[in-house]
């Protein structure tokens, strides 16, 4: 190692922690925004189209749904729409129905969830704890599925 790679390597450090700056990963953020109108669906995506970062906005007013991609972050993109719209912003809490094992048990079920959705109780355990199996009910059907050759036989 020479003194010309020293030399380069010394010059190449930042000078401080505050010049280094994290860069945002691309990521698709989904929301839950109340959409009334074309002029509600007009005002949600002025607000986020002149954002930087922003890739793209699709708003979906009979789900109430808005999809944001781009190198953003989920809170200030959520912040952003709340402050300029005035509207209530939550994460999009819907999951589709084959992502959960039991989807009418009762955290799991919403009457107001678009067609084909429920309530994500993967995510949140304390949700719904009848929309998950405890381990003993999974050791009583593993018991007696079909899939297992020493299966009881009563079956």
């Amino acid at each position: 190692m020479g003194i010309v790679d020293v030399v380069s390597e010394f010059c190449s450090l930042p000078r401080s922690r505050r010049h280094l700056k994290k860069r945002k990963q691309f990521q698709t953020v989904e929301m839950k925004v109340r959409i009334d109108c074309e002029g509600c669906e007009r005002k949600v995506k002025k607000a986020l189209e002149d954002m930087k970062g922003v890739s793209s906005v699709e708003v979906v007013a009979k789900q109430n749904k808005v999809t944001v991609t781009g190198y953003v972050d989920a809170g200030k993109v959520m912040r952003r729409v709340a402050y300029k719209t005035g509207k209530r912003v939550e994460p999009w809490p819907y999951v589709p129905y084959e992502m959960v094992a039991h989807p009418y048990a009762p955290g799991a079920y919403d009457k107001k969830a678009p067609a084909g959705y429920v309530r994500n109780v993967v995510a949140d355990p304390t949700a719904a704890p009848l929309a998950r199996a405890s381990s003993t009910e999974v050791r009583y059907t593993a018991a007696f599925s079909d899939e297992n050759p020493n299966a009881c036989s009563v079956m």
